[in-house]
């Protein structure tokens, strides 16, 4: 596996930074792609990877991912993404809603289309990072519900259009994973509503068990596919139901 190479988006902080060191320990060369240059740059120094500078929704910044990576690759992981908000439908703020459909959905479509060609000269393997929230609807997840919901049917039509093809398409599909970035960002740099989404749940998830996930499922034998993994903390029986210990 000393050869392969591996494109991880979001590879600056959270699950992609995690994804990142797992795969780099595996074996894999990686390809880090993020807006956060010093942050990606100090990674992939780190891992022995290269640092691609990426916006996703911008379609020249994913032109030159591909160009970086060149003709052969063994593994995507569509991870950039993110939620804004949780404002009910009447008070929605449809800007937000609109630049997460950019990154998770759209960037995730521009990123796969370009990359595509070297995934299937390498017979490779594309995982996407949704979430639970694609599972129902709950108060305030319109947005991200929605978003989430269209990258599961992306990765779903994806791989019933390549079904004559040596590509395997893969989902992630994460419940409550505690990164320092992902609430913090969801509620606009307010640190007390970040902290109150955790508050009292025993051992939520990390960004390194969902690498953990990511990397196992990059790497079982190519005619094994593994459709979508659904993994949450054990306190998560589901998304509406959480134990938490009293404080």
């Amino acid at each position: 596996m000393a050869d392969r190479a591996a494109v991880v988006t979001g590879a600056s902080s959270g699950i992609g930074e995690a994804a990142a060191r797992s795969l780099a320990a595996a074996g894999f060369t990686v390809f880090c792609a993020a807006r956060r240059t010093d942050r990606i740059e100090a990674l992939a120094a780190e891992i022995g990877g290269v640092a691609v500078r990426c916006d996703v929704t911008s379609e020249a910044d994913v032109g030159r991912l591909a160009e970086v990576v060149g003709g052969r690759l063994d593994l995507l992981v569509n991870n950039a993404g993110g939620a804004l908000g949780q404002n009910p439908v009447a008070d929605a703020e449809i800007d937000g809603w609109k630049q997460m459909y950019d990154v998770n959905v759209l960037g995730a479509a521009r990123v796969t289309r370009s990359l595509l060609p070297a995934l299937d000269a390498a017979a490779g393997t594309v995982v996407f990072v949704t979430s639970t929230a694609a599972d129902a609807a709950y108060e305030g997840g319109a947005g991200y519900c929605g978003v989430k919901s269209a990258e599961r049917a992306l990765a779903g039509s994806l791989r019933l259009e390549l079904f004559d093809r040596p590509v395997r398409v893969c989902e992630i599909s994460p419940g409550m994973v505690r990164t320092p970035e992902f609430s913090l960002t969801r509620f606009g740099g307010d640190q007390a509503k970040a902290d109150a989404v955790y508050a009292g749940v025993p051992d939520p998830l990390v960004a390194e068990d969902i690498a953990d996930a990511i990397c196992w499922m990059a790497t079982r034998p190519a005619h094994v596919n593994i459709d979508r993994m659904v993994i949450r903390p054990r306190a998560q029986a589901a998304n509406h139901k959480v134990f938490r210990v009293a404080g």
